[in-house]
């Protein structure tokens, strides 16, 4: 069964919405729609912050979720909040569900940084990097809930950048996924190879929907982070990455195809789907490449004479927090010939139209000019 986006709409949580997403946003949607055995405060933030546990369904398969691990990767968490409302609405789906699997959701794992919109928490700390040290309370908490509920599957989900394409495509990675290895020869143990077939049942059913929109994220190892870990306790893990869908800077297309994914995956766990796909199919996925550019301006030398012939320049958002919301600031990453990148806005300075746009355009034409 594939939900359709007329469903979806009924199940999304409409009054959140844009990229900041802090704990506050969490407490309003727990006040109307949680219940209070479904809830928990087991843990706490370096300043001192809840992090929330919302515990969904009584069924003997295990799953462990978790976002905003980094704190201004806020996608998935509005993913995850649609999903919680999904499960706690009246519907057989759910109740089904939650009569096969029990879910541990940790929405915000890094509230502090939440709050400041960083990727590192209060003090500074990449906690997708403290796995082995366990430095901090956030990344303390976690591995604690781990020993303690013993999940049979894990979903480690992340925002990546607007930079990533699809192998050498000119298609955006808007949902990108990863099996993270156990061991440094990235050997496909047995819960690795779970990870795969998990991930390959995601990304067949994401291909009808987004098609060619869906990468795999590099395997390197790294004992540190949090997937590896959990990977080399023979637990399998599945890293969600949400990226960029055409136009959807606010990334409200990417958050409903990352909810469709985790149905899809508490789906095919619940119903034991997994051995029906094949591990090698997941590198039938492309890989990601670095290949975007927020904005590619190409002929420059026809907007300005500074510029010699052949010239572009590539530009990037960077995300700042002001005034409680996020305001995408542009900023020249690089400059040259550029012809091996592509942009998700192209400016061709040899078309009159083009120039005229960059000029309405307050902030590109100081950049530019």
């Amino acid at each position: 069964m594939q939900f359709s986006k007329e469903k979806y709409n009924t199940i999304k949580v409409e009054a959140i919405r844009g990229r900041y997403i802090t704990n506050q946003t969490l407490e309003a949607f727990i006040s109307k729609n949680l219940k209070d055995h479904h809830l928990a405060i087991p843990g706490k933030s370096v300043q001192n912050k809840p992090i929330y546990e919302v515990c969904l369904g009584q069924g003997p398969v295990k799953i462990l979720i978790w976002s905003q691990m980094h704190g201004n990767e806020s996608t998935t968490t509005k993913a995850v909040l649609d999903m919680i409302n999904f499960f706690v609405g009246n519907n057989s789906i759910a109740e089904e569900l939650s009569a096969k699997c029990t879910l541990k959701i940790v929405p915000i794992l890094n509230p502090d940084g939440a709050a400041a919109y960083t990727r590192v928490n209060a003090n500074q700390m990449d906690l997708n990097r403290d796995a082995s040290n366990l430095s901090q309370p956030e990344s303390g908490f976690l591995r604690k809930l781990f020993d303690t509920f013993q999940p049979h599957f894990c979903f480690n989900l992340h925002d990546q950048r607007t930079i990533y394409n699809v192998g050498n495509t000119e298609r955006p990675a808007t949902v990108s996924f990863l099996a993270p290895a156990s061991d440094i020869e990235r050997n496909i143990s047995a819960s690795r190879k779970m990870s795969m077939q998990l991930i390959v049942a995601i990304w067949k059913m994401l291909q009808t929907k987004i098609p060619g929109q869906t990468g795999r994220y590099d395997d390197a190892f790294n004992p540190n982070c949090v997937g590896d870990t959990f990977q080399m306790r023979k637990t399998p893990t599945v890293l969600f990455e949400a990226g960029h869908y055409p136009g959807d800077y606010e990334r409200e297309k990417t958050r409903e195809y990352i909810f469709y994914a985790l149905l899809k995956a508490i789906r095919c766990i619940a119903f034991d789907k997994i051995k029906e796909e094949s591990a090698e199919d997941y590198f039938l996925i492309p890989e990601n490449n670095k290949m975007f550019f927020d904005v590619l301006v190409t002929n420059l030398q026809s907007l300005h004479q500074k510029y010699p012939k052949g010239r572009s320049a590539g530009i990037l958002y960077k995300e700042t927090l002001r005034d409680g919301s996020i305001v995408f600031e542009p900023q020249i990453e690089a400059t040259g010939e550029l012809t091996s990148h592509f942009g998700h806005t192209v400016f061709d300075c040899s078309n009159q139209s083009d120039i005229e746009k960059i000029k309405r355009n307050s902030l590109l034409h100081q950049l530019l000019f």
